[in-house]
């Protein structure tokens, strides 16, 4: 059985956006509802999973989390969203 590698984008109850890497979605959700998926969403309850994208590759899904991290502006993560 192969590895899968998602990158997901999440929206907390304040409107904002949290990004992250897994290999279970639902899981890790379940985490972050928990307030142990990360300290962003410890302090930004998340409500819900916006966007996700299953990678053949761990390195693939960890560049694309770090390209939504670090470079898109709000409007380009909406665009994302949307596109889908």
């Amino acid at each position: 059985m192969s590895e899968k590698h998602f990158v997901y984008i999440l929206l907390t109850e304040n409107n904002t956006f949290y990004c992250g890497y897994t290999d279970n979605v639902e899981k890790r959700f379940q985490m972050h509802l928990q307030g142990k998926g990360a300290k962003y969403t410890k302090a930004n309850k998340p409500v819900k999973i916006v966007w996700q994208k299953e990678f053949q590759t761990k390195s693939e899904a960890l560049k694309e989390e770090y390209r939504i991290k670090h470079t898109l502006t709000r409007e380009q993560k909406l665009e994302l969203i949307n596109s889908v």
